[in-house]
Protein backbone atom coordinates (compact mmCIF):
# COMPACT_ATOMS: atom_id res chain seq x y z
CA UNK A 1 0.00 0.00 0.00
CA UNK A 2 1.56 3.38 -0.99
CA UNK A 3 2.31 5.87 1.76
CA UNK A 4 -0.13 8.73 2.21
CA UNK A 5 0.88 11.90 0.40
CA UNK A 6 1.80 14.86 2.65
CA UNK A 7 -0.82 17.58 3.07
CA UNK A 8 0.65 20.03 5.60
CA UNK A 9 3.98 21.84 5.89
CA UNK A 10 5.09 19.87 8.98
CA UNK A 11 5.22 16.71 6.83
CA UNK A 12 7.68 18.19 4.31
CA UNK A 13 9.72 20.80 6.21
CA UNK A 14 13.40 20.36 7.04
CA UNK A 15 13.67 20.36 10.82
CA UNK A 16 17.45 20.46 11.09
CA UNK A 17 17.83 23.60 9.01
CA UNK A 18 20.69 26.01 8.46
CA UNK A 19 20.22 29.22 10.45
CA UNK A 20 22.39 32.15 11.43
CA UNK A 21 22.40 34.88 14.08
CA UNK A 22 22.76 38.61 13.57
CA UNK A 23 26.39 38.32 14.68
CA UNK A 24 27.27 35.88 11.88
CA UNK A 25 29.70 37.26 9.33
CA UNK A 26 28.50 37.49 5.76
CA UNK A 27 31.47 35.30 4.74
CA UNK A 28 30.32 32.53 7.10
CA UNK A 29 26.75 32.96 5.82
CA UNK A 30 27.87 32.61 2.20
CA UNK A 31 29.83 29.43 2.99
CA UNK A 32 26.83 27.95 4.84
CA UNK A 33 24.39 28.77 2.04
CA UNK A 34 26.71 27.14 -0.49
CA UNK A 35 27.23 24.06 1.71
CA UNK A 36 23.49 23.60 2.28
CA UNK A 37 22.55 24.63 -1.29
CA UNK A 38 20.11 27.27 -0.07
CA UNK A 39 19.32 30.71 -1.53
CA UNK A 40 18.81 32.19 1.96
CA UNK A 41 18.62 31.45 5.68
CA UNK A 42 16.52 32.39 8.69
CA UNK A 43 18.14 34.68 11.27
CA UNK A 44 17.44 33.76 14.90
CA UNK A 45 18.28 35.12 18.35
CA UNK A 46 19.90 33.12 21.16
CA UNK A 47 16.52 31.48 21.94
CA UNK A 48 15.91 30.36 18.33
CA UNK A 49 13.26 33.06 17.92
CA UNK A 50 12.96 34.18 14.30
CA UNK A 51 14.18 37.78 13.95
CA UNK A 52 14.89 38.06 10.23
CA UNK A 53 15.88 36.46 6.96
CA UNK A 54 18.90 36.93 4.72
CA UNK A 55 19.41 35.81 1.15
CA UNK A 56 22.27 35.59 -1.31
CA UNK A 57 20.67 38.50 -3.13
CA UNK A 58 20.73 40.60 0.07
CA UNK A 59 24.49 40.20 0.45
CA UNK A 60 25.87 39.98 -3.09
CA UNK A 61 26.27 43.73 -3.62
CA UNK A 62 27.80 44.35 -0.19
CA UNK A 63 30.29 41.50 -0.57
CA UNK A 64 31.29 42.85 -3.98
CA UNK A 65 31.66 46.37 -2.59
CA UNK A 66 33.72 45.22 0.41
CA UNK A 67 36.06 43.26 -1.87
CA UNK A 68 36.63 46.34 -4.06
CA UNK A 69 37.34 48.46 -1.00
CA UNK A 70 39.35 45.68 0.69
CA UNK A 71 37.11 45.93 3.75
CA UNK A 72 35.67 43.26 5.99
CA UNK A 73 32.14 42.32 4.84
CA UNK A 74 29.34 43.42 7.19
CA UNK A 75 27.53 41.22 9.69
CA UNK A 76 24.19 39.56 8.95
CA UNK A 77 22.29 41.95 11.26
CA UNK A 78 23.33 44.89 9.05
CA UNK A 79 21.84 43.34 5.90
CA UNK A 80 19.01 41.04 7.01
CA UNK A 81 15.36 41.73 6.32
CA UNK A 82 13.28 42.12 9.47
CA UNK A 83 9.96 41.59 7.68
CA UNK A 84 9.84 37.82 7.22
CA UNK A 85 7.22 35.68 5.49
CA UNK A 86 7.02 32.67 7.78
CA UNK A 87 4.53 29.81 7.74
CA UNK A 88 2.92 27.59 10.34
CA UNK A 89 3.72 23.85 10.34
CA UNK A 90 -0.03 23.19 10.05
CA UNK A 91 -0.46 25.26 6.87
CA UNK A 92 -1.83 23.38 3.88
CA UNK A 93 0.81 22.58 1.24
CA UNK A 94 -1.60 23.57 -1.53
CA UNK A 95 -2.26 26.95 0.14
CA UNK A 96 1.48 27.56 0.42
CA UNK A 97 1.94 26.53 -3.23
CA UNK A 98 -0.64 29.17 -4.22
CA UNK A 99 1.30 31.83 -2.27
CA UNK A 100 4.57 30.77 -3.91
CA UNK A 101 3.20 31.45 -7.41
CA UNK A 102 4.04 35.14 -7.08
CA UNK A 103 7.47 36.68 -6.64
CA UNK A 104 7.66 35.29 -3.11
CA UNK A 105 10.69 33.80 -1.34
CA UNK A 106 12.11 30.45 -2.37
CA UNK A 107 12.58 29.51 1.30
CA UNK A 108 10.04 30.00 4.08
CA UNK A 109 10.96 29.72 7.75
CA UNK A 110 8.46 27.53 9.62
CA UNK A 111 7.61 28.89 13.06
CA UNK A 112 5.58 27.94 16.11
CA UNK A 113 4.97 30.73 18.63
CA UNK A 114 7.70 32.79 16.94
CA UNK A 115 10.36 30.09 17.27
CA UNK A 116 12.02 28.52 14.25
CA UNK A 117 11.09 24.85 13.89
CA UNK A 118 12.20 24.30 10.29
CA UNK A 119 12.25 25.59 6.73
CA UNK A 120 10.31 24.69 3.63
CA UNK A 121 11.49 25.38 0.08
CA UNK A 122 9.73 25.68 -3.26
CA UNK A 123 11.36 22.38 -4.19
CA UNK A 124 9.80 20.71 -1.11
CA UNK A 125 6.38 22.06 -2.06
CA UNK A 126 6.70 21.05 -5.71
CA UNK A 127 7.72 17.50 -4.77
CA UNK A 128 4.80 17.26 -2.33
CA UNK A 129 2.29 18.47 -4.94
CA UNK A 130 3.59 15.86 -7.40
CA UNK A 131 3.25 13.14 -4.73
CA UNK A 132 -0.33 14.27 -4.05
CA UNK A 133 -1.15 13.92 -7.75
CA UNK A 134 0.22 10.39 -7.86
CA UNK A 135 -1.48 9.09 -4.74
Amino acid sequence: MPSKAPTIVREIMSRDCYRVTGKTSVSTLAEGLALHRLPGAPVVDEHDKLIGFISEQDVLGKVLESSYLNEEPPLVRELMRNEVLAVSPTKSITDLAQEMLGAKPKVYPVTEQGHLVGIVTRRDVLSAILRMRHS
